[in-house]
């Protein structure tokens, strides 16, 4: 996450630029500028899944099920592959999802080792009734920072 809540000027990002000749202010600046609203948007979207019972992890693995529409759910593997997240993590989450009732995880039937994933009517419930407002607080975001 980005903290930096004061930006350099661009006087500040030129005088840097006079000491390390290959940095680029205009692409700097406009980075900068870029990694803070996604830190604003970031901070948003937290409050939102925390007020909903969800992490922004939770509601990754969630929609990633959920958008397979042609499968029914993925192998354990495959939901981490699709999310930067450690193993560990992924399968701590994974469990504490399953302990809720949003997720079962079965024995794959061609591999013992491999975990079959897939959301429960409740998990596509908790998902489904997060998603008009995520979709909101995105669309608000934007239209806010726009003006």
């Amino acid at each position: 996450m980005f903290f930096l809540k004061d930006l350099p000027s661009r006087t500040t990002l030129e005088a840097y630029r006079e000491r390390f000749t290959a940095m680029d202010v205009d692409k700097v600046d406009e980075a900068l500028h870029m990694l803070r609203k996604a830190s604003l948007l970031m901070r948003e979207l937290e409050e939102y899944f925390a007020s909903r019972g969800l992490s922004q992890l939770r509601y990754l693995i969630l929609v990633v099920l959920d958008r397979e529409f042609e499968r029914d759910g993925l192998l354990a593997s495959e939901v981490a592959e699709r999310l930067d997240v450690s193993r560990p993590v992924m399968t701590r989450t994974l469990q504490a999802l399953v302990e809720e009732g949003l997720l079962t995880l079965q024995t794959h039937d061609q591999d013992l080792r491999a975990k079959q994933v897939r959301l429960t009517r409740k998990g596509r419930a908790k998902l489904h009734q997060a998603l008009p407002g995520y979709y909101r607080l995105i669309h608000d975001f934007m239209d806010r920072d726009t003006k």
